[in-house]
């Protein structure tokens, strides 16, 4: 995101606004320049499940940059 404030709020508001359950967050200084950062956040929900790729697009919409690391889907026992 943009570093300005409300960065973060902004970001996360579409998870909120889903219903979506974060499990994580981390903050990174970024490499590409002083008082930048990048956000890791770890969700409950598959990539390809409707409202986890709404909320990938509409952050990614706003984001300087989206990258999903992993998507795993739910073990079943």
């Amino acid at each position: 995101m943009r570093n300005k404030p409300g960065a973060l709020h902004e970001l996360l508001m579409p998870f909120h606004s889903n219903g979506i359950d974060l499990t994580r967050i981390e903050t990174r200084p970024s490499r590409s320049g002083k008082w930048t950062y990048v956000f890791f956040i770890d969700c409950i929900g598959h990539h390809q499940d409707p409202l986890i790729r709404d909320v990938l697009e509409k952050i990614g919409s706003e984001a300087v940059a989206l990258k999903v690391l992993g998507s795993y889907p739910k073990a079943v026992l």
